[in-house]
């Protein structure tokens, strides 16, 4: 897994992103979504954007600050995935990613719809930088 300290907090264009300081290798596990179990009756009272189901009868709120995997944002055209390994969520390289890349990853059909499409999607893919026009 790569040194947390190597992945830097920064300002991206869907507000806060997790970069990498240093290439990663395809394949390399990146950082661990990590936060506190719920009960479900405290899952279906949450309000948290957070919530990670792993299974039908497990739920982590990912909104603890320590969580810094909470800062890798959606993408259309992400650069890792999620492994779900005995009940821990990794989230892999899917390809080499350079030095200070913004991290992403698909954050599904469900949360897509329900939360990001109603405010539109700001991936590079969906909303591309504006060029100059010259003068």
């Amino acid at each position: 897994m790569i040194d947390a300290s190597l992945l830097k907090v920064r300002r991206s264009r869907a507000g806060l992103g997790l970069f990498t300081s240093v290439d990663i290798r395809k394949g390399a596990r990146v950082s661990e979504y990590v936060g506190n179990p719920l009960t479900w009756d405290e899952y279906m009272k949450s309000n948290s954007v957070y919530l990670f189901e792993i299974s039908p009868r497990k739920t982590i709120d990912g909104s603890p600050r320590w969580n810094q995997a909470r800062y890798i944002n959606h993408s259309c055209r992400p650069n890792c995935e999620i492994d779900i390994v005995r009940g821990r969520v990794f989230i892999i390289a899917r390809r080499a990613i350079k030095a200070g890349e913004e991290l992403h990853y698909d954050y599904g059909e469900e949360y897509f719809n329900d939360i990001i499409k109603p405010k539109g999607c700001r991936c590079e893919k969906c909303d591309p930088p504006k060029r100059q026009k010259a003068a």
